[in-house]
Order: C-alpha cells, then structure tokens, then sequence
C-alpha cells in the first residue's frame, strides 16, 4: 500500500448529482483540482509565483472511476507525487469515499513554467526540498 500524504476533506453537494442519483464525473475532476492546488499551496510555489512569474500548468489529467459517489455525502481526497522530472512532476490522486473505499484514481502532470518567457522551466530545490518534507521521503 503506498503512503498519500496530503489529505483535503470534502463534502459533496447536492448541484454535483446527475440524473441517475450518483455524483457526475465532472466532479470528480474539480475534487481533482482541488487536490492539485491543495497541494501546490502546500509546497510554497502557489506563493512564489507573484514574484517569480513561474508556477505550475497542467499539461494533463485522467481519472479512472471505481465505484458511484452519492450525496449527501463526504470524501477525502488523497494525493502524492509520483515522479518528479527536470521540468515537470506527476501527482497521484485517490478519492475515498465516506467508509475509505476508493473511488477513483487520478494522475496529473504539471509543468513548471515561467509565464514571463513563456516557456518550461526547471522545478526548484526548493520544491523539492518540500515534497520530501510533506512526504516525509
């Protein structure tokens, strides 16, 4: 069993519900979401960027679907980094349901871009240095 280290609690809203009852899958991308810049704040580069003008971009997402959310209902969404590059990282996402089943997987990777030369960037020491702290590495 792999160890996510960032926990971000959840509750799920009655407007996430599709016409068959259960939490549409559009959902799970914005509990994603809300993972992914959990994390980033998390790290410090949310914070750096007003200065530096580099932060991250998401260069792609995907989601594999286990079992049906319903509301009402809380989740917790779990993340990790999988892989960290020269210019890019990869997060893990788990989305559990209230009695800790998985419900879905998800992987993103994010580039480290500097807005101002409009281009990828390598991620810093101090990035690093901060997952190892968060993730106790």
């Amino acid at each position: 069993m792999h160890h996510f280290p960032v926990k971000l609690p959840l509750r799920l809203d009655w407007s996430e519900m599709d016409l068959f009852g259960h939490i549409n899958n559009v959902s799970y991308f914005k509990f994603i979401q809300a993972s992914r810049v959990h994390y980033w704040e998390l790290t410090g580069i949310a914070d750096s960027f007003g200065e530096t003008g580099v932060g991250p971009i998401l260069l792609s997402t995907g989601c594999r679907f286990l079992k049906p959310l319903h509301f009402p209902g809380n989740i917790v969404v779990e993340a990790r980094i999988e892989f960290i590059k020269t210019t890019s990282f990869g997060l893990h996402h788990r989305i559990l349901n209230a009695a800790g089943e998985v419900a879905a997987e998800a992987n993103d990777v994010i580039v480290n871009f500097d807005f101002k030369k409009n281009e990828k960037t390598p991620i810093s020491d101090a990035f690093k240095k901060a997952v190892e702290q968060i993730e106790g590495r």
